[in-house]
């Protein structure tokens, strides 16, 4: 979940504290991850059963549609097992609130300033967040009618499908757009990565995270804290 790339003109830490900051948790990285393999999946496998050449060159449809019905029935599943951490509690509090600063992040993406000011997630990463729960809760639910032909008649199943297929696309539009705005943060990357980041970058991209004030106790270097901590 990149910050945007460009100087926010936020004042550096001292090189004293240029220790990486603890960003992400073990727990929380793993439900993005997860969560990003069913998605890609789900879209590989989508690709397969809607565009023919594709689907002459991979074959093997029964194999192709079970995949794809199961990591689409399977796509919530980490987040409701990542509620466990509190740390991916915590970050899905601050998602779900809107700043004064994140309207002003808005108003500068729209100036095309480099000044944008945001907290441990900038607006950007807000919306992409909401936007794509929605999408899930929508694909997974006209999924199931599609799949249970007896669940709903026929005229909802028709819309349903409607429904499924263009959303599909415009899943796909938002995914290629989030990995443009990874691609161009490899600091951001990092913090997916190795729940670490840079607190010179921190400081800049996100101006109203305090992290000082969440990192554990006993913070190494590299790497996860010790586990009971990590994997909060």
């Amino acid at each position: 979940m990149p910050g945007s790339a460009a100087p926010t003109g936020a004042t550096t830490p001292r090189p004293a504290d240029r220790r990486p900051v603890l960003r992400f948790t073990r727990a929380e990285r793993w439900v993005h991850w997860a969560t990003a393999g069913l998605m890609l999946v789900c879209l590989a496998t989508a690709g397969c059963l809607y565009y023919p050449p594709l689907a002459e060159l991979v074959g093997r449809r029964r194999l192709v549609v079970t995949l794809h019905v199961w990591c689409g029935v399977l796509l919530p599943v980490p987040l409701l097992l990542g509620l466990a951490s509190r740390a991916l509690r915590g970050d899905l509090s601050r998602l779900n609130r809107f700043a004064p600063y994140d309207r002003e992040w808005l108003r500068a993406v729209r100036r095309r300033s480099y000044r944008r000011p945001a907290g441990k997630f900038n607006a950007g990463q807000k919306l992409y967040a909401a936007w794509t729960a929605g999408a899930v809760l929508v694909m997974v639910g006209t999924g199931l009618l599609m799949w249970f032909t007896r669940l709903a008649p026929l005229l909802w199943r028709t819309g349903a499908t409607f429904v499924h297929d263009w959303l599909t696309v415009a899943i796909v539009v938002a995914v290629v757009g989030h990995l443009r705005q990874a691609a161009k943060d490899p600091e951001a990357r990092r913090g997916l990565r190795t729940g670490r980041v840079d607190p010179g970058w921190a400081a800049r991209e996100h101006t109203h995270w305090d992290y000082r004030a969440e990192q554990p106790a006993e913070a190494g270097p590299t790497g996860d804290t010790a586990r009971g901590v990590a994997c909060r």
